[in-house]
């Protein structure tokens, strides 16, 4: 393992697994500790990368509570970067040096970027500004509309369509349900299946007009991907703890004993189970984390 450093902005943990792994019970833990703002003043940014052309990026607690993820997938034709960040930092320095790292060790000069984003929600575009009349990123609009015509989805939400990055095929997933233009994304380099804000290691937020988008979002979801060996479901936040079924207070400027980031595939199960069980939103509280109502 080593460490890299961009003008001393952040910390880079190297870490190399065997990913391809043929279900959840084979796939070993992809990350090192991630920052969570107890101790004393750390990096605006931390990054670590699992593969060669795989990165998850931590915002720090200390910038925005929200403390969300960020994803960066390298093909040979095109970067895609998932979610810009909840906004309180630049993250562009950060962005850039993982870039020009990534293209120093392939002796390449440029690569074109796509920034697509789980979800629309302020805490996962806020960043976007930053790469704005930039003529070599291509920025995803926040609507379903936007998202389906960029994605090339003939109907939405219920087709899935694959999106090449050139030598790595992602397949995109319409999930709406937590928001009307949320994604989930499978890659079969890590065998990893991002959900966003429908499913993480804590708060589920629910509408009670969403109930049943959400319900057959994660149906669709589950159908896909049942066959795919999926390793570990990603998200984009950590809000639960190492105890089982319990969470940080809203708005924790810190996160002690913070669960891991990576879910194993049995909770996109569970999850399916607890929703077809329900009429309506509800809090329902597991060990990995909590499906919690959203007043109307």
């Amino acid at each position: 393992m080593r460490n890299w450093k961009y003008a001393g902005m952040l910390t880079v943990a190297v870490m190399m697994t065997g990913l391809l792994a043929q279900g959840a019970s084979a796939a070993k833990p992809p990350f090192e500790k991630w920052i969570d703002a107890t101790k004393g003043p750390e990096p605006e940014m931390q990054v670590q990368r699992v593969d060669e052309d795989t990165f998850v990026i931590r915002q720090s607690i200390e910038t925005n509570i929200e403390g969300p993820f960020l994803y960066l997938f390298f093909g040979t034709d095109k970067v895609l970067l998932l979610d810009t960040g909840a906004g309180g930092l630049k993250i562009r320095p950060t962005i850039d040096g993982v870039v020009a790292k990534w293209l120093a060790e392939k002796g390449r000069k440029t690569i074109p970027m796509v920034i697509a984003h789980t979800h629309a929600h302020g805490d996962h575009i806020a960043g976007d500004v930053e790469f704005a009349g930039d003529p070599n990123v291509t920025i995803v609009g926040h609507s379903p509309e936007q998202v389906a015509a960029f994605f090339g989805i003939k109907s939405w939400p219920t087709e899935i369509v694959p999106f090449d990055l050139g030598g790595r095929v992602l397949q995109i997933i319409p999930s709406p349900g937590h928001e009307k233009a949320e994604i989930s994304i499978f890659d079969p380099r890590t065998h990893w299946l991002q959900m966003g804000d429908e499913l993480y290691p804590g708060r589920l937020y629910v509408e009670g007009d969403q109930f049943e988008t959400l319900r057959a979002s994660i149906d669709r979801v589950v159908t896909f991907t049942k066959p795919l060996h999926v390793s570990w479901v990603m998200g984009n936040h950590i809000e639960m703890t190492t105890k089982p079924g319990r969470d940080f207070p809203m708005h924790a400027p810190s996160h002690p004993n913070e669960h891991v980031l990576e879910l194993p595939y049995s909770c996109l199960l569970e999850l399916q189970a607890s929703l077809h069980k329900m009429t309506g939103p509800q809090l329902d509280i597991h060990k990995d984390f909590i499906l919690y109502p959203v007043p109307m």
